[in-house]
């Protein structure tokens, strides 16, 4: 149903039939994500397994792509089909093959068979999802927000909420609002749209899209002059004391100073000499100008972290005008973040012992938390807006401690336990290792020799080199243009390409239709699994039907994402209430099958047959590493094994008696301070979360960066093409920096003068909502909501429609007041808009004439900057689609009696929904 993955009971009778029926979903009270909790969309799960947009059999395309025209097949032919496309692409070029899929909880799975497939090109939703805040989450502090942390909900006093739309995590966020405003903390919405969460905020500040960061460096430097910093903290966790070399004239000018063990080096004033960071004793300097052992001359990074944020571009009244926020609400809040830290300091007698082993009597915390998800992270300056709020955390002391942000287990680990990206493919063989990782350096990018970018993509390259996430958003348009090559195969999952909230849709499908000259398609073969009839199903060549939720095996994997809580390591799994009535398989053993036919590594025993049954056998089967497999509870033969152990063949079972889940909760002396803790990180590696301890310390300063900036400076081996030199330099800045989105710099602003943003309601999850008849009562259209002082402007009145324009297109969509807006910012609910004949929905239904998307007015590219490059409309560092940074004008328009562009109706293989649903009146 969605990423929250909470946990439910599922009620069932025997229908006329004879067969079980749903017949009630409540919410799992022993749960641990959601304790019994639900929202509208887990209650109506029944409409959403029940749907009458559910696909029936395998399909192959026999009208032209777009038109939604297919004949049903058998399965072991739709096989066979798709096995005869891709095995001469595995032995010819694996790269010809682009798999990539949507909102799949299941990537641990994907993306190893992608692997033993042996493309490089795989990936997930996350490069126009969230990857600026995963990334900058993990290279600042060794997690981020949402699923790899959270709030201390007990124990935070002052709690800041920044760019979250209800969807994300919304029953674990809901209950934690509840504890807080129970017990009198105060909230603080930051969004400039004020629903939801932040309708219900102490406080809400409704500010300019795209200046989050410059807004959070403003509260950096009014609590760095008060002096409102945890010293003690930034000595002890993190780089801040770590000296920087500041010769220019040095190829590692930038970079810490390190001694010949390879440590990064500290100016120890006791002893008045360079040493070890980690060395037990040692009396770090934070400011001053000190002798390298080489003749240099080395800096510690708080020095020169205060000289930047002190600098009078960070100053309330410097930004104010910019954010929508005067100078005193910023120094309002900074000083109220201050006395929540430290005037209402947190100390628990909780004896601990940190890495260097030394002994701490009690554990002191810093009631300050903060949450963020997309609002700040879908920018162009996302992923250094991002590590600004995590930077803002660190000054404050308040990550990992009592009353601050908290790691969900496996979190937190350093980037440098993550693999480096791998991109080595071979005819015939699996790929050298992991898809997706962390680039240490350029040294890590999937280059070619000749600088061609090794994946369709061009993730880990200069353009984006830390895409930790990948480009699905960018697979379809390089694929058309063949840049930097083009594919055989387009394979997708859950991903409804061709009616994306961050792309071009009308561009997107006449790029699906492209052919050549010779009449055959640009991408020759699309395969495409999902479990609805979507828009992107009338694209495919071949369809393989999934199943709901409610039919499959599935496993929330530790190996994936956490699920639970700071205080535990979780893990849970899906199994089937009911039957399939239609002829369909869960995608996941379907993509066994088809690994079967293609005998791909790890899928097939020595002699050729097949290693797993289904799905279910390989989640209980399997093993990533010896005694680590899909499933953490109940392993060894006996059930014994808790974390780690042998496959153990009755884990389902086991888990189905728990409710669904495993949990382990983390001893009271390793609950805070996870990075530093030795009893957390014995825990860990017992659990076999880590196969060894790996303490670390938080990147205030992130030398990786500046290693890209130094190569665009001319220094190192691998250089990045000339055209990009000055965004590198200007953009990847080892210390947080906010400049201005790219689209805002690239448009006139005196014609574009708004911001225009989408958000994702609670009761829909993507595209999936909209086909459910109880949720369609809630979000049946989405008008474009329009600021008080918009509205007036333009004379707008109730029952108006308007004309939206941007540099990429113009939309007519019926629009509504909303006062609690930010005056410069329309907006609307996404997903809700659907073309004509998909998802079983009726030509007039209201989400196909007056639902629309803002994605006609989106590209994945700039406008032309008259220098013959196309620039992408993304995060320069990570690729994140900046979807958020859309600049448009609006004007009246006439009534209409349907939103435009009106794309025209595909063909629905599912035919229509009835007129009414009369649900229970066939159960006995």
């Amino acid at each position: 149903m969605c990423a929250c993955r909470c946990g439910i009971d599922v009620h069932i009778r025997t229908g006329a039939d004879g067969a079980p029926k749903v017949r009630y979903i409540e919410g799992n009270r022993d749960h641990p994500v959601n304790r019994g909790v639900l929202c509208a969309k887990g209650s109506a799960g029944i409409m959403q397994h029940y749907s009458p947009a559910r696909l029936r059999k395998p399909l192959k395309r026999v009208g032209e792509r777009g038109a939604g025209e297919f004949e049903e097949i058998e399965w072991e032919e739709a096989l066979d089909l798709a096995a005869a496309w891709l095995g001469p692409v595995r032995e010819r070029d694996p790269k010809k093959l682009a798999f990539f899929t949507g909102r799949d909880q299941s990537q641990s799975f994907t993306g190893w068979w992608a692997q033993q497939f042996g493309t490089p090109n795989y990936a997930a939703h996350g490069g126009f999802c969230s990857v600026n805040m995963a990334a900058a989450g993990i290279y600042t502090m060794g997690g981020a927000f949402w699923e790899f942390g959270e709030p201390d909900w007990e124990k935070t006093r002052l709690f800041m909420i920044f760019g979250v739309a209800e969807d994300h995590d919304s029953n674990p966020i809901k209950m934690g609002l509840g504890r807080l405003k129970a017990r009198g903390a105060k909230v603080i919405g930051v969004n400039p749209i004020r629903s939801g969460y932040n309708a219900i905020a102490d406080e809400w500040v409704g500010i300019t899209p795209g200046t989050d960061g410059l807004f959070i460096l403003a509260l950096v430097q009014e609590l760095l002059k008060a002096g409102k910093v945890d010293l003690d903290y930034l000595i002890r966790y993190t780089n801040a004391p770590f000296l920087v070399n500041r010769d220019p004239e040095s190829a590692e000018f930038g970079l810490f100073i390190r001694s010949e063990n390879g440590k990064p080096q500290i100016w120890d004033r006791v002893a008045g000499r360079a040493v070890d960071h980690d060395a037990p004793g040692v009396k770090p300097a934070m400011k001053g100008d000190f002798a390298t052992p080489n003749g240099g001359r080395a800096t510690p990074v708080f020095e020169l972290l205060a000289r930047k944020y002190l600098a009078s571009d960070y100053a309330p009244e410097a930004v104010a005008e910019k954010c929508g926020i005067s100078a005193e609400t910023i120094r309002r809040i900074a000083a109220e973040l201050a006395h929540a830290a430290f005037e209402e300091e947190i100390v628990l007698d909780q004896p601990w012992t940190d890495w260097k082993g030394e002994r701490h009597e009690t554990m002191i915390g810093r009631p300050v938390s903060f949450h963020a998800m997309r609002g700040i992270s879908a920018h162009s300056n996302g992923f250094q807006t991002c590590r600004a709020l995590h930077l803002l955390q660190i000054l404050l002391g308040s990550v990992e401690v009592p009353g601050g942000m908290r790691f969900k287990p496996p979190y937190p680990k350093p980037y440098e336990a993550h693999p480096a990206p791998h991109h080595k493919s071979t005819p015939g063989e699996a790929l050298d290792g992991p898809h997706l990782g962390y680039p240490r350096g350029p040294e890590d990018l999937a280059l070619e020799p000749d600088g061609t970018a090794k994946r369709i993509d061009k993730a880990f390259t200069w353009e984006h080199p830390l895409s930790a996430h990948g480009l699905m958003h960018m697979v379809i348009s390089n694929a058309h243009a063949g840049d930097p090559y083009g594919i055989d195969v387009l394979f997708m999952y859950m991903a409804n390409m061709s009616w994306n909230s961050s792309m071009n849709s009308g561009a997107v499908m006449d790029m699906l239709r492209a052919k050549r000259e010779d009449g055959e398609y640009v991408i020759p073969k699309i395969i495409y699994s999902d479990a609805y009839s979507s828009e992107m199903v009338a694209f495919a060549d071949l369809v393989l039907p999934d199943t709901t939720y409610l039919e499959r095996h599935d496993c929330i994997s530790l190996l994936d994402r956490p699920i639970c809580e700071a205080d535990a390591a979780a893990d849970s799994i899906r199994w089937p209430v009911v039957e399939p009535d239609r002829d369909v398989r869960g995608f996941q053993s379907a993509l066994i099958d088809l690994g079967v036919k293609l005998k791909l590594p790890g899928l097939v025993n020595p002699d050729g047959t097949r290693k797993f049954k289904d799905y279910a056998d390989y989640m209980v089967n399997h093993q990533r590493r010896p005694g680590v497999g899909p499933l953490a509870g109940w392993r060894n033969e006996d059930g014994s094994g808790d974390g780690r152990g042998e496959p153990n063949p009755r884990q389902i079972e086991r888990y189905i008696e728990n409710g669904g889940f495993w949990i382990s909760h983390i001893p009271d002396e390793a609950k805070y301070f996870k990075p530093w803790n030795a009893a957390y990180q014995d825990w860990a590696v017992e659990k076999g979360l880590f196969d060894k301890p790996q303490p670390y310390v938080f990147n205030l300063y992130l030398e990786p960066l500046r290693k890209f900036q130094l190569a665009a400076e001319g220094k190192g081996e691998r250089q990045p093409p000339d055209h990009l030199r000055g965004q590198i330099r200007a953009t990847y800045d080892p210390l947080p920096i906010w400049y201005q989105p790219f689209e805002e710099a690239s448009v006139e602003a005196g014609n574009y003068p708004l911001h225009a943003l989408t958000q994702r309601p609670m009761a829909m999850y993507h595209s999936w909502g909209s086909q459910n008849a109880w949720l369609r009562q809630i979000h049946g259209m989405n008008p474009l909501y329009v600021s008080g002082d918009v509205w007036r402007e333009h004379g707008f009145e109730d029952g108006d429609w308007a004309l939206l324009t941007s540099v990429h297109g113009e939309i007519r969509v019926p629009v509504a007041l909303m006062e609690a807006l930010n005056p410069k910012t329309v907006w609307t609910w996404n997903a809700i808009g659907k073309r004509k004949g998909a998802w079983a929905l009726k030509p007039d239904a209201p989400e196909a004439t007056k639902g629309f998307l803002l994605n006609h007015l989106i590209n994945e590219l700039l406008p032309p900057k008259g220098d013959g490059m196309r620039w992408a409309n993304s995060d320069p560092i990570t690729g994140q689609a900046a979807w958020y940074d859309l600049r448009v004008r609006i004007r009246k328009a006439d009534p209409a009696e349907h939103s435009e562009p009106a794309i025209p109706a595909q063909v629905s293989p599912v035919g229509e929904g009835p007129d009414e649903i009369a649900y229970g009146k066939e159960w006995t």
